[in-house]
């Protein structure tokens, strides 16, 4: 039986057989599914840091403006990482991480493909 592609791209690449990502395979034989979690950003400190921010612009605004912005500038740039999971008779793994809500769809189509495919 042939190996047939069902997604590549940089270092990731599912087929009917297998699951390579980073270098690491995975056997589709063993995987029993495939599902995908979202980790919300974490924004506790910078929360903190833009009150301490706040707070310290009443007493010197030299030190709270800065203090406020640069939280502004940490809450800003937080993003959401959302992971591959993939479910063996071994326990579950987190197998890819990335940023990209899109990629890690295709990647989980691809998978949930590969292992309809191999029935």
């Amino acid at each position: 039986m042939d190996e047939k592609t069902f997604f590549e791209y940089e270092g990731v690449k599912v087929t009917n057989t297998r699951f390579v990502v980073d270098g690491q395979t995975f056997a589709m034989r063993n995987i029993t599914s495939v599902n995908s979690l979202t980790e919300p950003p974490q924004r506790f400190w910078g929360i903190i840091c833009l009150l301490i921010g706040i707070a310290a612009t009443t007493e010197n605004a030299f030190f709270g403006i800065p203090v406020i912005a640069l939280s502004i500038y940490f809450l800003y740039k937080q993003r959401a990482v959302y992971h591959v999971m993939l479910r063996t008779s071994g326990g579950e793994t987190k197998a890819l991480t990335t940023y990209q809500k899109e990629y890690l769809g295709k990647v989980v189509a691809a998978l949930n493909d590969a292992i309809v495919h191999r029935g």
